[in-house]
């Protein structure tokens, strides 16, 4: 066996065996790096250490220095620094009374419809989404107050979870999305692609998304007799309307001046947060200024592990590339069949799999490098329209079992069971994977918006 096999076994099989043992992803991610760069190196320590230049420890921390490089080019990134503000703004808006005027709002567009509360839900989470851009964000602020209210009309309790989390998952694909700014960094070494075009890359598939399943939830609640929500009075309409738009303008703010490139995302980023501030604080007021600390600090605790995180997995990916493992691979995939239906069906089974294991923005960093030569390389895909299949696909995984975030925190919130919700939830997997199939085999609908810009 050669250093290079072996190397690649310790990289690879180490990181399983770790987050098996449920080792944090970042941790994972960084010691099995360590532990191959000492083997792939270990050549060079020998010769240091024979030569009397160096003891062992000081030469295994000489060969390390790449990996400590890879770290430090991961987050040295001017495109990055938009992620803390949307996790700021975003920490904002849900700490006031956004959620329950956003519920109204989508009350007073779809409520009266059959299964009304339900279709409600999806059109909230289509509007949180583009607020937050974090699915558990969604369901943590959207399902406190959807899932007892869907339980009181009558709505079974697994069907308010599972519907909760499902829409949920538009809020990685509707922008703003700090996922798409994760996978412009991975895809960088690949192809360039401007944040802009990945946000309205993303912006079709998570609406149609919320429309797949607000045709699911109308049939459902057809089939099941569920409750039509009550109108919203006459003198009240108004008010709903201007309580429900105000706080949209963080997303009317990042998207029209991104895309009208007026300003870049970080600046559109940052601008939203001044506007989410003033909004939550000054105009809503439902929330006291003191809070501002609490916001401060769970941002804080938000971006340390997603910047630890994208800073080990650019040492992983920086070891993949240097053991030829994405090479490898794709020659693998490629040498089962050339078929491009084929290959792409394989690929997004794959996707789903390792969905259901891990949390989306390590594997955005860990398999970008990997399927993206196969993808955009060799079968000619849009890198727009890589990332929409890739984050639409890894948006399945928030909510499945065992290791959807999503999931957990609706069922914690509905008080159900994770195996029974997630049988019952069958149907609403079924309409996901079928929008995942579309976004994968008719490019058009991810590209459209992006080729209206130009």
């Amino acid at each position: 066996m050669t250093t290079t096999t072996l190397a690649s076994i310790v990289l690879l099989g180490g990181f399983i065996v770790l987050m098996l043992l449920k080792v944090p992803v970042s941790f994972s991610l960084l010691i099995s790096t360590i532990a191959s760069c000492i083997i792939y190196k270990s050549t060079n320590i020998a010769m240091i250490v024979a030569a009397g230049k160096m003891g062992m420890i000081e030469a295994t921390v000489s060969q390390l220095t790449g990996v400590v490089a890879d770290m430090v080019k991961g987050v040295d990134s001017f495109s990055l620094l938009s992620i803390p503000f949307f996790i700021l703004a975003g920490e904002i808006m849900g700490s006031g009374g956004i959620s329950r005027r956003l519920i109204a709002f989508a009350n007073l567009l779809v409520g009266w419809l059959p299964g009304g509360l339900a279709i409600v839900n999806c059109v909230a989470s289509m509007l949180f989404g583009g607020i937050s851009g974090s699915a558990v964000a969604d369901v943590s602020s959207l399902g406190t107050m959807l899932i007892p209210m869907m339980k009181d009309q009558g709505y079974d309790d697994d069907f308010a979870v599972g519907i909760t989390v499902t829409s949920a998952c538009q809020g990685v694909l509707i922008p703003p999305s700090h996922n798409m700014v994760i996978y412009a960094l991975a895809v960088s070494g690949i192809a360039s692609v401007s944040i802009a075009k990945l946000f309205m890359g993303g912006a079709i598939p998570g609406i149609l998304l919320g429309l797949a399943l607000s045709v699911e939830c109308y049939v459902l609640a057809k089939k099941r007799n569920y409750p039509v929500s009550e109108r919203v009075p006459k003198g009240q309409k108004m008010k709903v309307i201007i309580d429900g738009i105000l706080p949209l303008g963080t997303m009317i703010i990042i998207i029209g001046g991104v895309t009208a490139g007026i300003c870049t995302a970080t600046e559109a980023a940052a601008i939203a947060c001044v506007y989410a501030f003033v909004v939550a604080f000054f105009v809503i007021r439902d929330v006291k200024i003191t809070a501002m600390g609490g916001i401060l600090k769970n941002s804080l605790k938000t971006l340390a592990i997603v910047l630890t995180l994208i800073a080990s997995a650019k040492a992983f990916a920086g070891m993949m590339a240097t053991l030829k493992i994405p090479q490898a691979i794709t020659a693998a995939l490629v040498g089962i069949t050339d078929n491009r239906i084929i290959l792409l069906l394989i690929i997004n089974v794959l996707l789903l799999v390792l969905g259901c294991v891990m949390d989306m923005a390590p594997l955005i960093l860990i398999m970008t490098p990997i399927l993206g030569p196969i993808c955009i390389t060799q079968l000619g895909m849009d890198p727009v329209h890589f990332g929409a299949m890739l984050i639409f696909n890894l948006a399945i995984g928030l909510c499945t079992p065992p290791v959807g975030s999503a999931l957990f925190v609706g069922c914690a919130i509905g008080k159900t069971k994770i195996e029974k919700t997630s049988v019952n939830m069958l149907p609403l997997y079924a309409v996901m994977v079928v929008m995942l199939l579309l976004i994968t085999f008719v490019p058009q609908i991810t590209m459209f918006l992006p080729n209206l810009m130009g």
